[in-house]
């Protein structure tokens, strides 16, 4: 461990080792004093002298006995500021070893400094955003959407009664410190495809114990297509007594996640969809197949947001909306009743990611002022400041894409005041996807230009929560 790595600005440890070095000169400037005092008033001659003069080299010259004794209190001090400090961490390094101590300090006193951020959405596009933002700061929170009704989150809702959880915990994983070790282990799935099966109770609530038939509901093929991530979840909604807001705040901390991630809602939602010929379509893993969206909702309509995602808009620096699925993903989060107002009212620099490519079905064929338009049709397109969008289109495209590159049709009539920011977003590897570190970073420029600063004042209040 190199001490001089401790010295470095930022780790806030030259101070108090200053401070503790003015304290130990003034300690020996006092000794000294008594010392002094001691021998004025003693006879010359006695032995008691003699020993003081000897232990403060009195029989040197006055300039070597000052650089000796100089030069001893300064190893001194640095050997034990040295081993102080090994003393102090090495018990905390040890979850740790491939990165040392004082860098794991550094970075997290760093990333403390960072702006409040706020993301909302759900999805991969959201996970991206996350993994980008915080390598910047460790003041961010994802506010997901629970609407999610399909593969194993829709199991769960459909026995257990609870919110979908999948989005949350892809985003818990894209926020974890040990990122590649817990999202093997989160993500990791029981093979088998998802199996239906009766409600086995209200375990939620009641913290059922009933064995489960044999057959097809058997443990092992009850589990089957379930990530790890979903059923500790689940299973940490159950301990708190069926309060899902507090089950997510544990998995936050139980996981010690760099930022937080917190439901739009503690209620289990329906999405629904009109389509531009009528129909209404339910169920938002149905939804994600449709073309022609005009415009989605949620029930119960008079669902409350949770305490932790408007305390975290209010406090927002800058709020991002996406990117992720559209109307399957950012609209369910912000169409939560107090979501989208609590935006509004934020004072926050209103960003919108927008996505660098369509989605087969629900986006097909849309281009970046489609998207505003969308939001539009929802009375979300006054929220944005800022509309991001990639410039980049040669991206490689992965075998099979049905998608297309979101074309750069501007502006939308439908949002006014925001202000058109292009960049290179793209991965160049993925055009499906957003390159993390790159969407991150023109999110904190653009934010940057605008003074890097809270944008209006705060004027969201009184809005009920769950």
């Amino acid at each position: 461990m190199k001490l001089s790595r401790w010295l470095t600005i930022g780790i806030g440890v030259k101070r108090w080792l200053a401070l503790a070095f003015v304290g130990l000169l003034l300690l020996a400037l006092g000794l000294a004093h008594a010392l002094r005092q001691f021998a004025i008033s003693v006879d010359p001659s006695s032995p008691a002298v003699a020993i003081v003069n000897i232990v403060t080299f009195q029989w040197l010259p006055y300039q070597a006995r000052g650089l000796l004794l100089g030069g001893i209190g300064a190893a001194a001090f640095l050997f034990g500021a040295y081993r102080l400090v090994r003393a102090l961490v090495d018990p905390f390094a040890l979850w740790d070893r491939d990165q040392p101590m004082v860098e794991v300090i550094y970075q997290k006193r760093f990333l403390a400094r960072g702006p409040k951020i706020v993301a909302i959405g759900g999805g991969t596009g959201l996970s991206a955003l996350l993994r980008g933002l915080k390598e910047h700061t460790s003041n961010l929170t994802a506010v997901v959407t629970v609407a999610d009704d399909g593969g194993s989150s829709g199991m769960l809702r459909t026995e257990l009664g609870i919110p979908a959880v999948g989005d949350i915990r892809n985003c818990i994983v894209a926020l974890a410190d040990a990122e590649p070790l817990m999202s093997r282990l989160l993500q990791y799935r029981f093979p088998g495809p998802i199996l239906s099966a009766e409600p086995a109770g209200d375990l939620v609530g009641a913290h059922a114990t009933r064995e489960p038939e044999p057959g097809p509901g058997s443990p092992a093929q009850r589990l089957s297509g379930h990530a790890v991530g979903n059923l500790i979840l689940a299973a940490l909604v159950a301990i708190e007594a069926g309060d899902f807001e507090q089950a997510v705040r544990e998995m936050n901390r139980v996981l010690a996640v760099r930022g937080r991630v917190v439901p739009a809602t503690g209620t289990v939602l329906t999405l629904h969809a009109r389509l531009t010929d009528g129909e209404v379509v339910d169920g938002q893993s149905r939804i994600a197949r449709q073309t022609g969206v005009e415009r989605v909702w949620v029930s119960p309509e008079e669902v409350l947001p949770t305490e932790d995602a408007l305390r975290a808009i209010a406090d927002a620096e800058i709020i991002v909306l996406g990117p992720g699925s559209l109307f399957t993903s950012l609209l369910p989060a912000l169409l939560v009743p107090g979501i989208r107002e609590a935006v509004a009212a934020s004072g926050a620099l209103v960003v919108f990611a927008c996505n660098v490519a369509t989605q087969p079905g629900e986006t097909a064929g849309y281009d970046l002022a489609d998207h505003l338009d969308a939001l539009a049709r929802h009375d979300a397109a006054a929220l944005p400041d800022l509309v991001l969008a990639n410039s980049r289109f040669d991206a490689r495209r992965p075998e099979g894409w049905l998608s297309e590159v979101v074309k750069l049709r501007w502006p939308s009539a439908a949002t006014p005041r925001a202000r058109l920011v292009l960049d290179e977003l793209v991965d160049p590897d993925n055009a499906h996807h957003h390159n993390p570190a790159k969407l991150a970073a023109a999110i904190l420029d653009a934010w940057e230009r605008e003074g890097g600063r809270r944008r209006r004042p705060t004027t969201a209040r009184g809005v009920k929560t769950a």
